[in-house]
């Protein structure tokens, strides 16, 4: 039986908003020192040695009998597991990998050039040629395959690999090989954890290297690609799940609540954060979740994350709801007001943002368009959404004509010669005096 639930509940008038933010997002990656040694010592293990590296720590951490033959899943596993799937399963996936494709697809940035005085200048857009995309599998989530697949292929990726870890006899659930089917994923591993990512980075005799490395995973996945930054690109360091709702109480308590779990049942590390002006509102929402939690699946793991990391915020208006939002950044926000598009237009770190009672959280998980990976711990205030141009890098365009070098050439051989750099400034003065 449950222990009574022990979440934190703040007023403002008592507690600075600064101080509740801070205590909301403690420095997550300072509590996993011992876990980072390890991580690292994995990564260089499969730099170093490769497959037999790989091998070795795949089956000593997910699948005994694995072997470098069996690691990528064949194009006829995947058309069965396609092919196999219940109709409303297919109906629902096929509706979800468009919807992400049309979004992005709106999203895609334009290279430009310009041609003035003997100058062109401009932006040159191009995707990645090969790009990474990690899939947790301890809770298989195949809405992140799409999620990271689909923009991804929007952005004209030549090749997209993607590594998930399998049960321990090596199979994957027909869902996930369904969804890489279905978002246009060309090579799939069953391959998990920091030697997974580790692989992507360098590559392997089996597993290609890539340019680049997203998707979400857990601490150790997250670690690892700390860990190979540099050698790859990385679109963020996701971290776990969180979500706060900015509720007046004209939302049903039983509504509010159920959206707090719905990010709480991913796990202790999970934030649940409710801010609102009404303190009886607030009480209503925690006697909510305390009924709530008993029905689900996941209800251990939900009551853990709200002791650990929940906390229900009363404040003075819901001007200060929305400070209070501003300073947390959340992963997912959720407006949950009577005005609630013009309450949003204050609101500015959050990777996503929900308005109104009826677009709870999980509508941006599967189906709405914009993919469900999000800056968190947080990274909202500085980091975005994972979109195409996450697989796309630019390039400056430049090109001078003889008279616009003349025209400029001796104010930049002033500033080359101010920085000591003469051969800068020769470059550009040779082709003045000739």
């Amino acid at each position: 039986m449950m222990q009574p639930l022990s979440i934190r509940t703040y007023d403002t008038r008592q507690t600075p908003i600064a101080q509740i933010a801070s205590e909301l997002r403690p420095p997550l990656f300072l509590k996993f020192a011992k876990e980072a040694a390890e991580v690292s010592r994995i990564v260089r293990d499969v730099a170093a040695r490769g497959d037999a590296a790989l091998v070795e720590h795949v089956r000593r951490l997910d699948w005994p009998d694995a072997t470098p033959e069996r690691f990528e899943v064949p194009r006829e596993e995947i058309d069965t597991a396609y092919d196999s799937l219940p109709d409303d399963q297919r109906r629902a996936l096929v509706k979800a990998c468009e919807r992400v494709r049309r979004f992005h697809e709106r999203c895609l940035p334009r290279s430009w050039i310009e041609r003035e005085a003997g100058r062109t200048l401009g932006q040159r857009w191009m995707p990645l040629r090969r790009v990474g995309i990690y899939v947790p599998g301890g809770t298989p989530l195949p809405s992140t395959v799409y999620m990271c697949a689909a923009p991804a292929r929007v952005a004209g990726v030549d090749e997209i690999v993607m590594v998930v870890p399998s049960k321990p006899d090596g199979s994957l659930i027909p869902l996930m090989l369904a969804a890489a089917r279905e978002a246009g994923v060309d090579r799939v591993f069953r391959v998990g954890g920091p030697q997974a990512v580790a692989a992507l980075a360098f590559g392997t005799e089996t597993i290609p290297r890539v340019d680049k490395i997203v998707g979400p995973g857990n601490i150790y996945v997250t670690l690892a690609k700390r860990e190979v930054f540099g050698q790859v690109g990385i679109e963020s360091l996701p971290g776990p799940s969180d979500v706060l709702v900015i509720s007046d109480g004209t939302v049903p308590a039983s509504w509010v609540a159920a959206d707090l779990l719905s990010q709480a049942e991913h796990g202790a590390l999970s934030s649940a954060v409710l801010c609102t002006p009404s303190a009886a509102h607030a009480a209503e929402v925690r006697a909510e979740l305390v009924r709530q939690t008993g029905d689900l699946e996941r209800g251990a793991e939900a009551w853990e994350s709200l002791a650990q990391r929940g906390a229900l915020v009363v404040c003075r208006d819901l001007d200060q709801c929305v400070a209070v939002a501003n300073a947390v950044a959340p992963e997912h926000l959720e407006v949950l007001t009577k005005e609630a598009e013009a309450l949003s237009a204050g609101l500015r770190t959050a990777g996503a943002i929900f308005l109104g009672a009826h677009t709870p959280e999980p509508v941006g998980d599967y189906l709405a368009g914009p993919s469900h990976v999000l800056p968190t711990e947080g990274t909202a205030r500085y980091a975005s959404p994972l979109g195409v141009e996450d697989f796309m890098r630019r390039s400056s365009v430049l090109e001078y004509s003889p008279g616009a070098l003349t025209e400029d050439g001796r104010d930049i051989i002033t500033l080359a010669k101010a920085e000591g750099l003469t051969a800068h400034a020769r470059s550009v003065s040779i082709r003045l005096e000739e």
